[in-house]
């Protein structure tokens, strides 16, 4: 397989914006499984509510940036989310509109198809990738260049070569550096990878079957099942070493001539949950009352160290950074009886749900100079930063790619027309429902996992009902309603038209 091939570009002004010199670097930050109920800017700033724990590094940030009130994952789950987030298409366009799961999956991006890495490196970008994949990938059989498309856990020593990442990376989508986990902490694979190939944890590192039995904490075989590992795999310690290859990136970028992308995806605050004892002198287990939410405090140190790295090397204060979560909050039975948690931060619902708790997620930018610190109100997904990076940089995207990316340029800065969404599709988890929004009502349909049929379930208005507990479908005053809807869904995939508005 080859690598994708590089986008025409063009030296376009941007109206009204930053001139094409100007480029500054970009940061994208994208969280695993954070809802709006595990920042405590939401808390204080938007629900003018006490927080239940704090996270001042995010905090911190947001406080001088932009923060969408309306803001979202692609999806409620992660795997869907991460192919539209990196290609800026909705899921149902790849071959596998669930997601792509196993670590040994074909890649759901065609040869030639736009992604953040590459239309950001094609505009003279130095780029990176470092954290979590969860797109696939391609490996060989031992001793053969067939590549290995079985189990993706259990024993499978003997049977796939995991010493090297052949193809389907995050070099094969434009990326120059990654530092890799390709399932993040959950696993199978428990292994890190630089450059696509095995990053051995120590010197005495090995590739095993990595089991409870072998662990060294039986708790960082999660219920995904054992498969191969490194036998010094400390799933405690892997927010400290991603964000230390993130501040070493930052470093060397930070030296060359030409600007810088980062695209920094955490595997916090997924499972399992094996908070570190502490983190930079920071106290993080039992610094709240749940590892789980221990493992917010991780990732806020993460962001601390990019923020401080970006400080240190005076690239702050010309740098868009953007934050997102690949869907919305755990569920946390023992926070939510003591302190009164909720993963959806007021929102009805969490991860893998069609509610909005489900995938409104924190969302902000934060430029210097460039972004007022505000609030907006207007409907964003990170899926639109491949359309947003590519008016920051100068690129002019294709017809036929990035079909449902929108440009967000305008909005974070004030300048030019922005283009908002008339209406959003989007998809829910394991329980395969889609949904369709149009401002403020949202209609959720049941699908199956073939998407071979399709079925209105729920009608809700967010206006008059956010919590999405008055199900309209079958008040006779909606049906029409109900009616229209449905039948542009059905359009809209069914056609395969572009979704983002015309900019």
């Amino acid at each position: 397989m080859k690598t994708l091939l590089p986008i025409l570009l063009f030296a376009v002004l941007l109206v009204g914006s930053v001139g094409a010199a100007e480029k500054p670097n970009i940061v994208f930050i994208l969280a695993d499984d954070l809802g709006l109920g595990d920042v405590s800017f939401h808390a204080r700033n938007i629900l003018r509510k006490e927080p239940l724990f704090e996270t001042p590094t995010i905090d911190a940030l947001a406080s001088q940036g932009l923060w969408f009130t309306d803001g979202h994952s692609a999806t409620a789950l992660c795997a869907p989310t991460r192919y539209a987030v990196m290609s800026g298409n909705n899921n149902y366009r790849s071959y596998a509109p669930a997601g792509v799961w196993s670590t040994f999956a074909p890649t759901a991006f065609k040869p030639g198809e736009l992604t953040l890495g590459t239309v950001v490196r094609d505009a003279g970008y130095s780029t990176g990738f470092i954290g979590k994949w969860h797109l696939g990938g391609d490996f060989y059989v031992p001793g053969t260049k067939e590549i290995y498309r079985g189990p993706k856990a259990g024993d499978l020593t003997g049977k796939v070569d995991v010493t090297r990442w052949i193809d389907s990376g995050p070099k094969y989508c434009g990326f120059d550096y990654d530092f890799t986990t390709p399932c993040g902490i959950q696993g199978p694979l428990y292994l890190f990878y630089e450059n696509q190939k095995w990053f051995p944890w120590a010197e005495d590192s090995e590739i095993v079957f990595f089991n409870k039995q072998n662990a060294k904490n039986p708790k960082d075989v999660s219920d995904k099942g054992p498969g191969p590992g490194d036998s010094n795999w400390n799933t405690r310690e892997v927010g400290k070493i991603l964000s230390a290859k993130a501040v070493d990136f930052i470093q060397t970028s930070a030296k060359k001539d030409e600007p810088f992308f980062l695209y920094y995806c955490s595997p916090m605050v997924h499972l399992p949950h094996c908070p570190t004892d502490e983190f930079d002198g920071r106290k993080i287990k039992g610094s709240t009352v749940s590892p789980h939410l221990d493992m917010t405090a991780d990732l806020d140190m993460q962001v601390k160290r990019i923020v401080d790295a970006l400080k240190a090397t005076g690239e702050f204060e010309n740098t868009l950074i953007v934050f997102s979560s690949d869907n919305g909050g755990l569920r946390d039975g023992k926070a939510t009886k003591e302190i009164g948690y909720q993963p959806g931060g007021g929102w009805n619902g969490s991860k893998n749900s069609p509610l909005e708790g489900g995938h409104r997620v924190p969302t902000f930018a934060v430029w210097p100079g460039h972004i007022q610190p505000s609030t907006s109100g207007e409907l964003v997904v990170n899926q639109d930063m491949v359309a947003t990076f590519a008016a920051l940089v100068g690129a002019e995207i294709p017809a036929g790619q990035a079909q449902d990316s929108n440009n967000l340029l305008p909005l974070f800065t004030g300048q030019g027309k922005f283009q908002p969404r008339e209406y959003w599709v989007n998809q829910a988890g394991a329980n395969q429902e889609l949904m369709l929004r149009e401002m403020p009502w949202k209609l959720i349909i049941q699908s199956n996992f073939k998407r071979t049929s399709f079925e209105p379930k729920t009608l809700f208005n967010l206006e008059s009902d956010p919590q999405e507990q008055q199900n309209l479908l079958k008040n006779p005053e909606y049906a029409e309603r109900v009616k229209q809807m449905f039948a542009q869904y059905m359009d809209i995939v069914q056609s395969g038209r572009p979704t983002a508005p015309k900019n």
